[in-house]
């Protein structure tokens, strides 16, 4: 079979290897890199049954990192998904009211982004030996409070890179933001931005595009790259959990090899879903991909519209991971129903920038009925919490449960009985002071870390060591920025 290449969203015509994918990040003309074709599992799913999270993540992986050699995949896999986890099964599902939750928060930092950035530094420290690049890697990385992290925890100390993570100030829960400031490692900057997450990922995305910025760099010997999740080395491992989980419920008899299943997924820059949807496109039998919006309902509105429209108030919620309003991997899934059309994702693209709303064609948006969006209000929120917890003794975090909300109403809608699997996104205990409050009003006046042993109690879930490490760590990161002042920052921190 021919390698995959993979091309830029608003650019068809230029080929490069996986490899060198992973390590630009983000493609020259600021699109993203795509596979030219979607490929299929050659196993079927009763082979995989036998199999552990490792054997699947290099079945699945293979597929799309056709430049890796077997022994290089395999080296990034088991580097990755070691005791770094807390369960042997890396991705377990729970069964709570009715839902099979997928929980993805067992890595370093609890929370999903450790499935793909606990490898991405293994895949991109491979792929620089394989090109032979000679510059040290400078991660450039905007996070809405989960990513940073896990990036940082990923990249710490890595020989040949340093990584640089923008957050919005006052707009992520106090445990992510103290996961981040207490981020040692001597290749490691974190910085606060007075704006939101669409602040710092368009300041992020603006450093990549600069050509004369990327030119000064290589001169002094660097090279960006990103973590975020436009990384195609991020997005490729997270199909793997959703291959896992459907192995895993054939496996206990839950569902019959080829049954279709629902895949619910908190979404704000649409990567999680977005790999739910390449997984489907590998043949994984999915009916429904149910995507979950909080108050920042831009993709909600989209799905029922077709128009795009990110001109509207921002809301800060209690599921900070979610409040964007420029959902960047939506661009993946707009190239492929526009039938790869680059000049046409490239023309909304613009549109996107210029004025802030994009409209699809009719024809565009009949290729999205593999989808359902749906959202939940704070209140919803909350309450999902509180029910499930009262109901099952089953402890939530906030997104999750905007997960579990839109799903209860996508169940109330369709009647659709099909088994159902929600992406758990992140451990109750990352946002333990929502979560606690949504469960009793009376939690409100306690302190972070007592409402921490409060959930441990009622939860009778061990608190994380991730959470215990932060209780007395100090302060590493103190700088705080305007957001027109992220270039100025960086090259403060590389010093040029």
């Amino acid at each position: 079979m021919m390698d995959i290449m993979y091309s830029s969203t608003r650019n068809a015509g230029e080929k490069v290897t996986a490899s060198k994918a992973v390590l630009q990040g983000l493609a020259d003309d600021g699109g993203l890199y795509v596979p030219d074709r979607l490929p299929e599992l050659d196993l079927g799913f009763r082979d995989m049954v036998s199999m552990d999270y490792r054997q699947i993540a290099y079945e699945v992986m293979k597929l799309f990192l056709t430049d890796y050699t077997k022994d290089e995949l395999m080296h990034c896999i088991n580097s990755a998904y070691d005791s770094k986890f807390d369960t042997e099964e890396i991705a377990p599902l729970s069964y709570a009211d009715g839902a099979y939750y997928l929980e993805l928060f067992h890595g370093a930092t609890i929370a999903f982004k450790d499935m793909a950035l606990s490898i991405l530094p293994y895949l991109m420290t491979t792929a620089a030996k394989k090109n032979q690049l000679k510059e040290e890697i400078v991660i450039l990385t905007a996070t809405s409070g989960d990513t940073g992290k896990a990036a940082m925890a990923g990249f710490a100390d890595v020989e040949g890179t340093r990584i640089v993570v923008f957050y919005p100030k006052n707009g992520v829960s106090a445990v992510q933001e103290k996961q981040m400031v207490t981020q040692k490692g001597k290749n490691v900057k974190v910085i606060g931005i007075r704006g939101n997450f669409d602040d710092a990922q368009t300041g992020v995305k603006k450093m990549f595009s600069d050509q004369e910025l990327k030119k000064e760099l290589k001169e002094h010997g660097f090279v960006f790259s990103s973590a975020n999740s436009i990384n195609i080395g991020r997005l490729v491992p997270q199909i793997v959990y959703y291959v896992y989980a459907y192995v895993n419920l054939l496996k206990n008899g839950k569902i019959q090899e080829g049954d279709e299943i629902n895949v619910v997924v908190p979404t704000g820059n649409f990567g999680n879903i977005l790999a739910a949807y390449y997984a489907k496109n590998l043949g994984l039998p999915i009916h429904k991909l149910i995507c979950a919006s909080n108050e920042n309902k831009v993709l909600y509105d989209f799905f029922q519209s077709g128009i795009y429209d990110r001109n509207r108030e921002f809301v800060l919620t209690s599921s900070p991971s979610m409040d964007i309003l420029i959902s960047s991997n939506l661009e993946r899934l707009i190239y492929i129903i526009s039938e790869c059309d680059s000049e046409k994702n490239r023309e909304l693209m613009s549109k996107l920038t210029e004025t802030g709303v994009y409209e699809i064609t009719s024809g565009m948006k009949e290729k999205l009925a593999d989808f359902y969006g749906g959202y939940a209000s704070e209140e919803m929120t909350a309450k999902k919490i509180r029910d499930l917890y009262g109901k099952t003794g089953y402890v939530i975090d906030t997104h999750t449960a905007v997960a579990s909300a839109v799903y209860e109403t996508y169940k109330a809608d369709s009647e659709d009985e099909r088994v159902s699997v929600i992406a758990s996104t992140a451990s109750p205990y990352k946002f333990a002071r929502s979560v606690m409050t949504s469960i009793d009003s009376s939690y409100q006046d306690l302190d972070d870390f007592t409402l921490i042993d409060e959930l441990c109690k009622i939860s009778k879930v061990e608190v994380p060591k991730a959470v215990e490490e932060i209780r007395q760590a100090p302060v590493l990161h103190d700088t705080v920025c305007e957001k027109d002042e992220m270039q100025m920052m960086v090259r403060g921190f590389l010093g040029i």
